[in-house]
């Protein structure tokens, strides 16, 4: 889900105190110029933490909840944020434990408990919902709550851990407002972060108010924000043209993000990161025409990544040849290796030597946003231009849909978009083809699933290069996924805003308490 970097974690980690002074003699108007408001073609699909695995939830859930960790701007390791000090007990790697602030509330006021962290964490196991982040905490056995201690325990040694805890996976929710075992669907959120939820329409827009008993890692925020969310990137661009937004953040059209230059007037932009990446998810469950190997590696054969790149992309993103992009750490490329060009008679060979004749009929899942569309039809020029597959594009507009309809296998195959939660190679692999992945296709593989434990167990991660090798091999073998592209993030704003480039840093965390007016 978000972009990030890579770095080491090490075992026996200990983090600091990070002091936060206050702030409540700052105006809450944005210094009567009212609220910044900022535009996005995500959306947001559930303000509960337990229900959400998405960019434009998460990128929501940073502003109005706490983790018990989070990651500083220019950084990639892990610092407190509601905890005090977090750290692994010995040296297997299996237990991890966080002493919570003494000075962090939620912003009703009540002191956040430990029993509020257990209570947050449970419910994730216990709801684990189809749209939700449990598969990212698959380790996770159990969480004792004593005192201000919060004590994880886990099933195998995770050197990813405090990575996984700084995430909008882990924000900290009231246990008295959030039920046990289901979702809360009230419209509302409670939590401590350094925004509170004001008026909320889904789809629409959403009003973030300055918390005053905000304490944590983040500045806190004394200027109002409004996102106003859009259909698609087009919606998106001419709200800028006609200043509509301050901001726009995810994303505009290619042609507009092709043609940005520092020439520009009233406009100022910054495109970093590089690790959003793309990639089309079989389904592989029996019934579907997916479920065959031959099929999965006869479309990875005839892909044209480049011709999706230039045509439909204007150049905005790069070919990608694994499911772990260029600048990540452990990133090899499988997937060239195995299919250096696009080549129609290998993917013939595939499909024969499997017994399967005829054009195979692939119904291929697409939300309508952005370039997806176009993109989509690109696809399937390229598979049935072999006279190898008949495509059936299937449109869905509205994401959460979209999310209901894939995790119920009603497409052959469906592309996608994915933003790491935390900067690590693991975060490209495990949530996406490890057990109970949150692509819902259907696909399990032991070998997958243990090659994905043993690279965990490493606390020096560079140690892991080697089975992140085979790992991404044994992927572009099975195909259950693959890769297409990968992408900078792009943010613009007016020159009156500061604080723009925290949107988009490559830590995952959108700082929207840094927008300020000049």
């Amino acid at each position: 889900m978000r972009s990030v970097r890579s770095k080491i974690i090490a075992a026996g980690l200990v983090l600091g105190v990070a002091g936060v002074g206050a702030w409540q003699l700052l105006p809450e108007d944005g210094g009567g110029r009212g609220a910044v408001r900022v535009g996005t073609s995500d959306v947001v699909s559930s303000l509960d933490p337990a229900g959400a695995y998405d960019a434009g939830s998460w990128a929501l859930f940073s502003n109005i909840y706490q983790s018990l960790l989070t990651i500083k701007p220019g950084s990639d390791t892990p610092v407190p944020d509601a905890a005090a000090s977090c750290g692994f007990v010995g040296q297997k790697l299996t237990t991890y434990a966080c002493e919570l602030r003494p000075d962090v509330k939620f912003a009703g006021g009540r002191t956040i408990t430990a029993e509020d962290v257990k209570h947050s964490f449970d419910r994730i196991k216990a709801i684990n919902s189809d749209q939700g982040p449990a598969p990212l905490f698959n380790t996770l056995e159990s969480v004792k709550a004593e005192g201000r201690t919060v004590t994880f325990n886990l099933s195998a040694g995770d050197s990813t851990f405090p990575f996984k805890i700084a995430t909008g996976a882990a924000s900290i929710v009231d246990k008295d407002k959030y039920p046990a075992k289901s979702l809360r669907e009230d419209g509302k959120a409670d939590g401590s972060g350094p925004y509170t939820l004001g008026g909320y329409k889904a789809g629409t827009s959403v009003e973030l108010k300055p918390n005053g008993s905000y304490k944590g890692q983040g500045k806190p925020a004394h200027t109002p924000v409004t996102v106003k969310y859009f259909k698609d990137s087009e919606q998106l661009d001419q709200a800028w043209k006609a200043h509509q937004v301050d901001v726009a953040h995810r994303d505009m059209p290619p042609a507009v993000l092709a043609g940005l230059n520092p020439g520009m007037k009233d406009t100022r932009y910054q495109a970093s990161g590089g690790s959003e990446t793309r990639s089309i998810v079989f389904n592989v469950r029996p019934g579907s025409t997916a479920a065959p190997l031959a099929v999965r590696q006869a479309v990875a054969a005839v892909l044209d990544r480049a011709k999706v790149a230039t045509e439909v992309h204007l150049g905005t993103v790069t070919p990608l040849y694994s499911l772990v992009p260029a600048g990540i750490a452990g990133h090899s490329t499988p997937f060239f290796d195995a299919y250096p060009a696009p080549n129609a008679a290998t993917a013939k060979k595939l499909l024969k030597d499997a017994g399967i004749t005829g054009p195979v009929h692939l119904n291929l899942g697409v939300n309508v946003r952005g370039a997806n569309m176009p993109e989509a039809e690109e696809l399937k020029r390229q598979l049935e231009s072999t006279t190898l597959f008949q495509v059936t594009i299937k449109p869905v507009d509205v994401w959460s849909d979209f999310q209901k309809a894939y995790a119920a296998g009603e497409f052959d195959a469906y592309t996608i978009g994915w933003i790491a939660d935390f900067p690590d190679a693991d975060n490209f692999l495990a949530p996406l083809v490890g057990a109970d992945s949150s692509m819902n296709n259907g696909f399990s593989d032991k070998h997958v699933d243990e090659l994905i434990t043993r690279t965990q167990s490493h606390a020096e991660r560079s140690e892991a290069a080697a089975e992140f090798r085979d790992l991404q091999k044994l992927v572009a073998q099975q195909a259950p996924m693959v890769p297409i592209w990968q992408k900078k993030d792009y943010v613009m704003s007016r020159e009156d805003v500061t604080g723009a480039q925290y949107l988009s840093d490559g830590t995952g965390v959108w700082r929207l308490w840094e927008l300020d007016w000049l």
